[in-house]
């Protein structure tokens, strides 16, 4: 279906191409997974295809036979603008990264889908709302009246990308590009994801490009399989010969890097690591750091009467648990389980409605925000967007430095920012304590890469020398080779400072590598608690179980 031979693609001003001379095949009926680090090339490659590239600042060259649907063979890198219109989300669909910004969130979700419809199938309002609501049941929305007319931002994550796929789906394509359709998704939604696309190509005998940064999510859907690294294609073959007998270091990197479900580890294995890191000693303390006692937190929602009594949502019931010193506790969950607000209750971001939390002989629950400032020094919050986070005006060194500024003068902290030379020496620091050169501090967040950019978060939230950090999903959107740079560095940071960790994610298999206790919430509630190799190895509730399955 498709034959792809000597793709370049170079970006004006850029010495080196992107895409170095890359050659590939797509057959009808088939599955083609793309497998790579962020700027590897991999999305660039497929956005070219399409032509999605600005075309003022990027060179392509190569050729991309396509055979459409008369039979008839052309070239996507020759073709008119006008020509590619009927191409273009007619016969090649595609399913972008990010929905939310994907999404145009002034329009229903079915007004978008709709829109495409009547533009290449020429059909009529009535008709293509009819058509739009069958999508919307094959890609097993629930409710799909009720989708049509709801916005983006009233969808959840999953009901997002699915809304994505019904609109890549409408004109009935031979080939569908899916570019990280699972990123930053919870393990069930993934799944879930994953085999809608599997039951699509089946039922509809269609081709499908999968682009992702994880190899093993990729072994579970693909036949075939390219193993990019900076622009260059360095593995490729049957998918099942090359994750069972990889050739190349970079594609065994891939595959180890990521965290087991099935057992526990000290370390994960990182390309460039030449030094034998340390064993890290299992920290068994049971000296008592924080404890939160029955915590409720409720939202009133609007009320359907003038006068009628407000409903209430229960964002979290009746949670309770113990964080020990040096050690982790790390809350999993779907999205909407209760996690990021059991985190922003015990940073004080949000008052639980009922509950305790005890912390250094205080209840922080009662405290109002003046009184919890004394506490925040020691309570410092990793979040999962390091880009958002961080202000993009500022350069890093500015950042990692601000919490000197805001604590110079309390006489409780040792690293008061007495003078200018004594902050940046203390900047650099931190960026050395995490792994980052101290010319980092010169720069400003878009010129760093995404681990980068989390590790300065993670210099910033050391800066005050805290007890306890609340990670909220903060490695959930990086590749799994970050990821696991990341995971050691917390583990390492943890062995030398003795810190404690809140780690909140949807991940069991990041729980199992860096938990010494578990907690798992649905819709608030507990579900199961306990030391993490009692939760994997004998989980109390089926729901436990069912985010164990979940993982590919």
């Amino acid at each position: 279906m498709l034959r792809v031979n000597n793709l370049s693609i170079t970006f004006a001003g850029e010495e080196n191409p992107a895409v170095n001379n890359i050659s590939f095949e797509v057959g009808h009926g088939e599955i083609l997974g793309v497998v790579g680090e962020s700027g590897s090339g991999k999305s660039i490659t497929c956005f070219s295809l399409l032509r999605l590239l600005d075309k003022r600042t990027t060179t392509i060259s190569g050729e991309a036979i396509f055979e459409n649907g008369d039979g008839k063979t052309v070239d996507l890198l020759t073709l008119s603008e006008k020509q590619l219109e009927h191409i273009r989300g007619k016969q090649i669909g595609f399913v972008f990264q990010e929905p939310m910004s994907s999404l145009n969130p002034a329009y229903t979700c079915g007004w978008q889908v709709a829109e495409g419809i009547k533009k290449h199938l020429s059909k009529k309002n009535t008709e293509a709302k009819a058509a739009t609501i069958k999508l919307f049941e094959e890609v097993q929305l629930p409710n799909p009246e009720r989708m049509w007319q709801s916005y983006p931002h009233q969808l959840s994550g999953g009901q997002r990308q699915r809304v994505m796929i019904a609109m890549a789906l409408s004109s009935n394509p031979q080939l569908l590009i899916a570019d990280e359709p699972t990123t930053a998704l919870d393990v069930t939604v993934q799944k879930t994801v994953v085999d809608l696309l599997l039951k699509l190509v089946k039922d509809r005998n269609m081709s499908l490009i999968f682009i992702s940064h994880d190899l093993n999510l990729v072994n579970h859907l693909a036949q075939k399989v390219l193993v990019m690294k900076t622009g260059e294609i360095i593995e490729r073959g049957d998918m099942k010969s090359v994750f069972n007998n990889p050739q190349n270091p970079y594609t065994i990197n891939l595959i180890n890097c990521r965290p087991s479900k099935n057992y526990h580890s000290n370390r994960l294995p990182v390309m460039g690591e030449t030094v034998t890191p340390k064993n890290i000693i299992y920290n068994t303390s049971s000296e008592i750091l924080l404890e939160a006692k029955s915590l409720y937190k409720s939202y009133a929602l609007p009320s359907k009467k003038l006068f009628g009594k407000a409903p209430e949502l229960k964002a979290v019931s009746d949670v309770s648990f113990t964080i020990y010193k040096g050690q982790t506790l790390c809350v999993v969950g779907e999205s909407g389980s209760g996690k990021s607000t059991v985190g922003r209750m015990l940073l004080g971001l949000i008052k639980p409605s009922a509950g305790q939390i005890l912390y250094n002989n205080a209840d922080l629950a009662t405290l109002n925000e003046r009184q919890y400032r004394t506490y925040r020094r020691h309570i410092q919050m990793v979040f999962q967007d390091p880009y958002s986070s961080l202000n993009p005006k500022h350069k890093i060194g500015d950042i990692i430095g601000e919490p000197f500024e805001i604590y110079k003068d309390d006489p409780s902290t040792t690293l008061r920012a007495t003078a200018r030379r004594k902050t940046k020496d203390q900047v650099h620091h931190l960026l050395e304590k995490v792994g980052l050169p101290t010319d980092f501090a010169s720069r400003y967040p878009h010129q760093l890469s995404g681990g980068q950019r989390q590790r300065v978060c993670i210099a910033r939230a050391l800066a005050l020398n805290p007890q306890f950090i609340v990670c909220d999903e903060s490695v959930a959107a990086l590749d799994v080779s970050v990821q696991a740079r990341v995971l050691n560095l917390l583990k390492d940071l943890q062995d030398e400072l003795g810190l404690s960790y809140l780690f909140i994610t949807h991940d069991l298999s990041v729980a199992r590598f860096m938990a010494h206790h578990t907690l798992v919430l649905q819709k608030g509630q507990v579900e199961d608690y306990g030391p993490t190799e009692n939760i994997f190895n004998n989980p109390k509730s089926a729901y436990t179980n069912k985010l164990l399955q979940s993982i590919v």
